[in-house]
This record gives structure tokens, sequence and C-alpha cells, in this order.
């Protein structure tokens, strides 16, 4: 009989843990769901948010925000959720659509005039949003100092040539994509405001939620869960981690897969989470909130983003069935069949988001996830510090949102049979 595996980690509080927060009646076994990610799953720290109907049913947060000194995670504590900030920022661009000054069919170039260098004048923004316009991978080294510099960041960006004829094929644009968007927000905005600024000026600040893609400075560092992670190396090759496809493909410097995720280069997913990065714009894997921020910002995409200002033609555009590249669904980074539309993941073999197929939303590397449902009108976040090894569907965040789905058939039944 073999051993049993040796955790990379250092431990959590596991049978110790102590759960604070809310749960409305009917939704009591999310918190024992969340209670089994401590004790059985590995969970160091985390929170958990649900809205349904616009009404908070789900807030809840335990463990610690920092493994070397155990300090518990609190009522306020945010996190580091890379690509869950991918949903987040597409709102932008949902504002945008809704003001008219932004068509998702209309060529990134009419909007951006120098993206049309490299035969990507016909690019279309319904493309790029949907990681099918061949710009996962930016030849330029990046580093902190080149991101915070957007107008030089912008020109990189322009001169990028595509890996592949947009529309054709995707594959997941895990950084580019945000900075791409970020680049559109300047144009089309009348102010010219930076993603990460809009974001704050026209999402956070109405709906009033704690959610930065770039962290301001007066944010002291005890608000912040420091991120737990093994060496990448290590996670690649775990079992059930991701496609052994794309595990070998990274391994091979020169493949779309390495291209894509090895810049900007680091070592290992926490070095993200440091002074250098923090503060910068990353519209795409930067983004630091707190689960109910989350779920909040969903449930109001959820129950038609009146709040936003976001008009039924744009959620329209939202829930509608993703355009798929003509090639197929085999994303050429991930090495796994995706679907994506419009700056979000839609229910796919790799990630759905419960039985409805309207739905929409992104996960992080490491776990975090974030979703809208239409259909049920919810709204779900879910933020963490130690990262797992999945690629998409964490199975912490996939226990969650199973009994989230499970208690709503059960008050439906309820009330089914009530009536």
């Amino acid at each position: 009989m073999s051993s049993p595996r040796k955790s990379p980690y250092t431990t959590g509080p596991g049978e110790d843990v102590v759960l604070h927060g809310t749960v409305a009646p009917g939704f009591e076994e999310v918190r024992e769901e969340l209670r089994r990610n401590f004790t059985g799953r590995n969970e160091l720290g985390a929170a958990c948010a649900v809205y349904l109907r616009g009404q908070k049913v789900v807030d809840l947060w335990g463990g610690w925000k920092d493994a070397s000194t155990r300090e518990p995670w609190e009522e306020d504590t945010c996190a580091l959720v890379f690509s869950t900030t991918k949903g987040m920022a597409a709102i932008t661009a949902a504002i945008a659509h809704s003001r008219g000054w932004l068509d998702y069919d209309a060529p990134v170039a009419s909007y951006w005039p120098e993206f049309a260098q490299a035969g990507k004048d016909r690019i279309t923004v319904r493309q790029l949003l949907a990681h099918q316009a061949g710009l996962p991978a930016l030849d330029e080294p990046m580093d902190p100092v080149k991101m915070a510099d957007l107008d030089s960041l912008a020109k990189a960006l322009a001169r990028q040539v595509p890996a592949w004829e947009p529309g054709t094929r995707h594959g997941y644009h895990s950084f580019t994509i945000g900075w791409y968007l970020g680049e559109l927000i300047r144009r089309v905005d009348p102010r010219h405001r930076s993603l990460g600024r809009f974001f704050q000026e026209e999402v956070a600040a109405p709906l009033g939620i704690h959610f930065h893609i770039g962290l301001p400075r007066d944010v002291p560092d005890s608000r912040v869960a420091r991120l737990d992670t093994i060496p990448s190396l290590q996670a690649l090759f775990q079992e059930h981690s991701i496609p052994m496809s794309m595990a070998l493909a990274f391994l091979w410097p020169r493949s779309i897969t390495a291209r894509t995720l090895s810049n900007p280069r680091v070592r290992k997913l926490s070095d993200f989470d440091s002074p250098a990065y923090r503060p910068l714009e990353q519209p795409a894997a930067g983004g630091i909130g707190q689960a109910r921020a989350i779920a909040r910002a969903y449930s109001s995409l959820a129950t038609g983003g009146q709040e936003l200002g976001l008009t039924p033609a744009t959620l329209a555009a939202l829930t509608a069935p993703p355009v798929l590249p003509s090639r197929g669904t085999l994303d050429m980074v991930l090495k796994a069949h995706m679907a994506f539309s419009l700056g979000y993941t839609r229910p796919c073999p790799s990630l759905d988001f419960g039985p409805n197929p309207r739905a929409f939303g992104t996960s992080g590397a490491g776990g975090s996830l974030g979703f809208a449902d239409p259909d049920a009108q919810l709204g779900f976040g879910y933020v963490m510090n130690r990262a797992g090894l999945h690629l998409m569907s964490d199975p912490r965040a996939r226990a969650l949102r199973d009994a989230v789905y499970r208690c709503l058939a059960r008050l439906s039944g309820s009330a089914s049979r009530a009536a």
C-alpha cells in the first residue's frame, strides 16, 4: 500500500476552524460545505457570498489570512483573485456597450487605429473578448515597470502579430485580454480613464463594493490575505491538476502555452501577491477584493443591471449563446474544450456554473470563482488564499456552488408544495 502523499502546503486550521457571517434560512448547507473545505479539502482562509434576487443570502468567512502568523480571516479581508478579475473587468465593456461607446461587432481598430498593425484590422471586439484574436502571447517581455506605463504597453500590444487567423481558434489570453480591454476602455471613454479607475467610479462606487483593479496605496497590507502556493513546476504535475498536454506544452519555451503564461515571468503565483504587482492595473489577473463584492457585482448583472445602467440589449448579448471559433472549441493555450463570450467564460466541459446555460462568469488560478445566473437571479463569489491545483473547476468552489443549487432546489420544492 502506498503511503499518503504529503501535502505541499503549510497546515491550516482544519477541525479548529471558526466560521463567521450569516446564512439565510434554507442555505445552511453552504456553511457546512465551507466547513468541509477546511476539514477535508485543505482550505487555509476563505470567504463565500451569494445574492439571490438582489438579496444577500450567504456571507461567510473563516480560517487564516496568513499561514505564517495565523492571523484570522476577517469580515473586511480581501484577496488576490487572478482571472476571476476578468469577469469583473468585463463589466466595464458592458457599460461602454450600453452607453453606445462600444459595439461588440465593430473592428477594434475603429476605436484604436494603431491596433490595425500586423494584419489585425478586421479583428472585432467580440473576437478579442472571446479569446479568438490570436493574441494570447506578447512578444515583448513585460515587468511591473513596463506594465505600469499604459502608453508604452499599448504600443507593444498594437505591434503584436496574431498567432492564428482570428475567429478560427481560441486560446486563453491569460494576461493580454485585460491589457487590450484596458486600452479599449481608455479609447472609448470620453474621459479616457484607465480601466481600474473606470471600474472604481462606474462599478465599485455605485454598488458599494470593495474590489480593486490596481490596489490603492492607502489600503493597508493587513486587509489583504497572503497567498499560499506551491512552486509552479510541482503544481503542473500534481494528479488531476491540469491537462497533461498543457503541462508538457508549458515545458516547451516556444509553445503558445509557455509564451502566454510566462510573460510576465515569475517563479510562482505568490510573486504576483507582492508590493511590485498589487498596485498595477492588471484587468485580467490582478484584482483584489472580497467574495461579497464579486457576488454583489454579479447579482447586479443577474437581476438586469439597472444599477449600472446596462440596457436590455447588453444583457441579451451577455447571456446569448457564445459565437464559437470556426475550427472547434479546443483551447490552444489550455488544451481543454472551452467556451468564451464578451470577456466571460460560458458553461463548457471544463467549467460550468450550475444547471442554467445562460450563466456566465470567470474562475481564477488557485480556485476563486464568480458568476451570474440570470435564470436563478443569482450572484456567487468565492475567494481564498490557498492556491489549489485545478485548471478551472476547483473542488472547493464547486462544492459551494453545488450546495447553493441544492438549497435552491429544496426551497423551490417547498414553495411548490406550499402552493
